[in-house]
């Protein structure tokens, strides 16, 4: 109880205010919110996100991840989800911790660690597991360090390593160890998704993704669902939708030209599924949003 009460004391201290605060440690992330949010749609990248105090939701296709600081969230390949702080008051303030995943301190790691061989199957990108005393007093540690900032150079590195040695040896073990090895399956798909997230605006066939990944067409497919419970041109498709939506929001694009900018031909087509994937039409979507207060935009992730 004691960890986990500095947990959150340590995340308060450094933020304050509403939003999402990047920190000076690399790859480390703070997040508060005084109050729950709408749905937020975002493409997560690869990480690892503890709770230490309210609740949030995230959604991946059909499926519902809710958590809080007794379940922490892994994400082990760029996912496009919608996520959503569900428990959050003035007073007790959603906080969390994130940590981006570095595949090359995760190699390392596991070398020296003498880790068993990757498995080589497709597992969810997305998953949930419990939060033990172990990992919250190794986040503690990680955090303290923002208090003696010249500290953090040399003992931060050691924090961090001690959360993925943590993680390694928790039930996300093989998911983590995927991320590090380059011919593992969860690597091949983030080929394939590397490649389509720089070619998201042209049309692709699924024999050139698979080729990229160094899969079959039939492997690729089954395998790219495992993972992000959907298939390639799904997932093109929800990145086109929400660079159409950040071209309309940020860049005062009408919906026309931001469909085509993203590479649908038929503005209707464009209208249909962008209302399908975010609830309503381009511009009463918008509308909706710049409602929002902005510092909630980034609390998807």
């Amino acid at each position: 109880m004691a960890a986990r009460n500095e947990f959150a004391e340590l995340i308060e201290r450094n933020t304050g205010t509403d939003g999402v605060f990047p920190t000076a440690i690399p790859r480390v992330f703070l997040f508060r919110s005084s109050q729950p949010t709408l749905p937020l749609h975002a493409l997560h990248e690869p990480a690892v996100c503890i709770i230490a105090q309210g609740a949030k939701q995230v959604i991946l296709g059909d499926a519902v991840y809710e958590y809080d600081r007794d379940k922490y969230l892994v994400v082990s390949v760029d996912m496009p989800i919608v996520g959503q702080v569900t428990e959050a008051t003035p007073e007790k303030p959603y906080l969390c911790l994130r940590v981006d995943l570095d595949p090359g301190l995760l190699g390392q790691l596991m070398m020296d660690a003498g880790s068993p061989p990757v498995r080589q199957n497709s597992e969810p990108g997305l998953t949930l597991s419990a939060v033990t005393t172990e990992l919250t007093d190794a986040a503690c540690r990680l955090l303290r360090l923002l208090s003696s900032p010249g500290d953090i150079p040399i003992l931060a590195p050691l924090a961090e390593r001690e959360i993925l040695y943590r993680l390694l040896l928790g039930e996300q073990g093989t998911r983590l160890r995927q991320i590090a090895v380059a011919e593992s399956k969860v690597q091949q798909i983030n080929r394939a998704i590397g490649w389509i997230k720089q070619n998201f605006k042209e049309p692709f066939s699924i024999e050139t993704v698979a080729s990229e990944a160094r899969m079959s067409p039939s492997a690729l497919h089954a395998h790219f669902k495992a993972v992000t419970t959907m298939s390639p041109l799904q997932y093109q498709k929800q990145l086109r939708l929400q660079e159409a939506r950040r071209l309309i929001l940020s860049k005062a694009a009408d919906a026309a030209t931001a469909g085509h900018t993203v590479g649908y031909d038929s503005p209707s087509q464009f209208s249909r599924e962008y209302a399908r994937v975010f609830g309503a039409p381009p511009m009463r979507d918008i509308a909706r949003m710049k409602s929002m207060p902005k510092e909630f935009f980034a609390l998807a992730v």
